[in-house]
């Protein structure tokens, strides 16, 4: 989908939860705070929990309308919001504790890319958290994305996993109103420190 899609999408009704995943808050929850980037934060419920928590948070989306919607909720002052393709955004070196790229769904080659830029942000000892749509999904009929071309596996995370030291790279379970989700989850740390 584009940047236009999206921005109709979030001008029709709000997409996600003002909560934060649960298991994004769970693995969060007691990491001390610094700087994050919330990668295609879209409404910002990540970023603005976490910034309610203490972090530094940037917001990147590209779509415009989408970042409105955090724009307006509380506590959105504490966020830097960044209207950007996260193709073409770029932090500098070492400079963040904390990468977040939740449900961004990508051909296989441009998530590789970005992830491996991503890792290259972290300082030494800074987490990466990966998490979305599994391509088993497509056989349990529980939404997301229909495209196995951009759902994530544990093979798929595998080049990036390689760079980080690794607490999990696993498939879990994500209860929804239409049945278990299965997602993928990536959650390391740069090496050093």
């Amino acid at each position: 989908m584009q940047a236009a899609d999206w921005d109709a999408r979030y001008a029709a009704q709000q997409q996600w939860t003002a909560e934060p995943n649960a298991l994004v808050a769970e693995l969060l929850a007691d990491l001390p705070p610094g700087a994050a980037v919330d990668l295609a934060a879209g409404e910002g419920r990540h970023a603005l929990w976490l910034a309610g928590r203490g972090w530094q948070v940037t917001a990147v989306d590209f779509s415009a309308t989408g970042l409105a919607r955090g724009r307006g909720r509380p506590g959105a002052d504490r966020v830097t919001w960044v209207t950007a393709d996260v193709l073409g955004w770029d932090a500098p070196a070492a400079s963040l504790d904390l990468v977040l790229v939740a449900y961004l769904h990508l051909p296989e080659a441009q998530t590789t890319a970005l992830l491996r830029r991503a890792v290259r942000w972290l300082r030494p000892g800074g987490r990466l958290l990966v998490l979305g749509h599994d391509a088993d999904n497509l056989a349990h009929g529980v939404g997301g994305p229909q495209d196995p071309a951009i759902l994530y596996g544990v093979a798929r995370l595998a080049p990036v996993a390689e760079l980080l030291d690794v607490d999990r790279l696993e498939q879990v379970r994500r209860e929804t109103p239409a049945g278990t989700a299965l997602d993928t989850l990536l959650w390391g740390r740069r090496r050093g420190r």
